[in-house]
């Protein structure tokens, strides 16, 4: 699968993953539980959907700063990109991991802030959370659900660390967002190598860009 092929069967997990999109919050709710976090955050960003005629209208520009401004410090993006290299993470130096992660959260924010205009009705039901109160990773089980369309389940994985709960990983109808990637990338570097494999995501998102 291309990359290009890639990003058009994932509209979906890109969009649910959108959700998601995290409020800064004040250091007192750093250790807030997982659920009680996605839940209080998700349904803060389908308010901002439905209610900013900019988003509304199809505004990219104003979904994309949305998303810089909530999402990103809440995603855990080196480890989302290391999911999505597997072994390839091991042999990519310091700076080249940097960059490879730099690269994916501009591949996923940019390729699905599209997908965001489509949500009107959406309503999300939480599941109960299953952890003990020594778990540093957990997953919050969600099931998205839109008139006349059928429900979608939507988990969230999250590992605590020092400064709080992170999702490293979107899980749609069992379908993971990250290791979604893994062979594409697996065959760009048996192809280009690491750099090669940057220099394909960074191709990409300035075609995104371009746009």
């Amino acid at each position: 699968m291309t990359m290009t092929k890639a990003a058009g069967v994932l509209p979906a997990i890109g969009a649910m993953c959108a959700l998601l999109l995290f409020p800064l919050v004040p250091t007192a709710q750093a250790q807030e539980a997982p659920d009680a976090m996605v839940k209080r955050v998700s349904q803060d960003m389908l308010a901002t959907i439905k209610g900013d005629p900019l988003i509304q209208a199809g505004n990219e520009a104003r979904i994309r700063e949305v998303i810089e401004v909530k999402l990103i410090p809440h995603f855990d993006f080196p480890r989302m990109t290391a999911l999505a290299m597997g072994k390839n993470w091991r042999a990519a130096t310091p700076e080249q991991q940097k960059r490879l992660a730099d690269e994916f959260k501009s591949l996923l924010v940019r390729t699905y802030s599209g997908a965001l205009t489509k949500y009107r009705d959406e309503t999300i039901d939480y599941k109960p959370l299953r952890m003990n109160p020594t778990d540093t990773d957990v997953t919050v089980r969600t099931v998205v659900v839109k008139s006349g369309g059928q429900p979608i389940q939507m988990d969230y994985s999250l590992t605590k660390g020092a400064d709080g709960w992170k999702v490293y990983d979107v899980i749609i109808g069992g379908v993971s967002l990250v290791t979604n990637y893994r062979d594409e990338f697996n065959n760009q570097v048996q192809s280009g190598g690491v750099d090669g494999l940057i220099k394909t995501l960074s191709d990409r998102n300035k075609g995104v860009a371009a746009k």
